[in-house]
Parts: structure tokens; sequence; C-alpha cells
């Protein structure tokens, strides 16, 4: 395993349970961002907490759960990105963050490696630092 693949587990896992415990304190704040079509969305909010935290722990597991948890991160990264849309394009202000392009721009440009993240450190993908494959000759 090379030092990369090694130290994403423990990353995300910080990433993803400062993210979940920031739900369960200020979901009032993350209500901002989150598109009206979103039902219930103080619960959604929550639940989303919850379950990062849940999924956070998962990732530091060396069993089967660690898979699951990067599929459904990386589907969770997926289903949030209307918020992180939201929040850019309606300049709403939030604490710490603020209302800046230099932070929206990396922040949406980035969603797809969060997702890849997710993927890469659970192990349901190696790419792109799988072994070679060379063919014989």
């Amino acid at each position: 395993m090379t030092p990369v693949a090694a130290a994403t587990p423990p990353a995300f896992a910080a990433f993803y349970a400062a993210a979940g415990v920031a739900h369960l304190l200020v979901p009032e704040k993350l209500l901002l961002i989150t598109p009206s079509w979103v039902p219930f969305p103080r619960e959604v909010i929550l639940a989303t907490g919850v379950f990062e935290i849940a999924a956070a722990i998962a990732l530091l597991s060396p069993t089967r759960l660690r898979w699951w948890a990067g599929i459904a991160l990386a589907l969770y990264a997926l289903c949030v990105w209307p918020a992180n849309f939201k929040h850019a394009i309606d300049g709403i202000e939030m604490p710490v963050i603020g209302n800046s392009w230099w932070y929206h721009g990396p922040r949406l440009a980035l969603q797809p490696v969060i997702i890849w993240g997710a993927l890469f450190c659970s192990g349901v993908i190696d790419w792109p630092w799988r072994p070679s494959r060379r063919v014989a000759s």
C-alpha cells in the first residue's frame, strides 16, 4: 500500500466526522443552503450528520463495511452537490466559510475529487495507484 493510500482513509474519516458534527451542532446554518425541494430539511440535515459520523467510523474499519461506506459516501457527495451550487449561486453567507468565489469555485470543481476519494479510501477503486499490469513480450 502506498503512503497516499494509507493516509487517505483517516483523512477522509476526519473530514466526514467533522462535517457530521457540524450537521448535528448547527443544522440551522445548513438549512440556508438546503434546496427547497428537500423534504423535511432539518431532519435530513440531522440524519446526514449521523450518517457522516457512522460512515467515518466505517472507513476506519478493516472489514467489508469500509467498502460499503465508500459507496455510500460517494453517492452522498453526489447528492449534496446541489446544496453546494445553491450556496454559491444564491450567495449565501456562512460562518467561517463566508461567500467568496475563492471558496465556491474550488469547492464545486473538487466535488468529483471528493467522490473519487470516498471510493479510493474505501478500496472500491485503486486508480491511479494500481500496480502496473504490463504484458510480457
